[in-house]
């Protein structure tokens, strides 16, 4: 999970930085991804307002979410893989997630539990075979010094 969020910080979206991690059975990351505009499409010349007069002036068209971005950016076959997000995953990832062959998701937060687009996703995993849950953490910081390299 760790490296969710460490991934997370390189979206530049002000409000919501979202990261995922992928890994293989034995444990090994084969895909990161965080919440960003598709490959030449400029952080700076699209909109990352959450609303607008214009929908087209919103992030929500344009944004690709971090578990599309971890599929999209996998080294090997992610069959009977987990991954790891901040965010309970939206049914287009969800939609992904189980055609990619992740057989579990572990998330941090399940804040949009009401919307309908995390109700379809539950129904999508229950009916798949996905397993899901919550990592609860003891201990909620980890601080890297880079000083201590020197």
């Amino acid at each position: 999970m760790g490296i969710a969020l460490l991934s997370a910080k390189r979206s530049k979206d002000p409000s919501t930085q979202v990261g995922a991690c992928i890994v293989n059975q034995l444990n090994k990351i084969v895909g990161i991804g965080y919440n960003g505009f598709p490959i030449g499409c400029s952080d700076d010349d699209l909109p990352w307002s959450k609303s607008a007069d214009d929908s087209n002036e919103t992030k929500y068209p344009y944004v690709v979410h971090a578990e599309a971005n971890a599929i999209l950016n996998s080294t090997k076959d992610l069959h009977g893989s987990r991954i790891y997000v901040a965010l309970f995953p939206c049914n287009e990832c969800t939609k992904l997630i189980i055609q990619s062959g992740i057989k579990e998701i572990i998330y941090l937060s399940d804040k949009y539990k009401d919307t309908d687009s995390v109700k379809a996703s539950k129904r999508m995993l229950q009916m798949a075979g996905v397993s899901h849950r919550q990592l609860l953490l003891d201990n909620k910081k980890i601080e890297i010094d880079f000083s201590a390299i020197d």
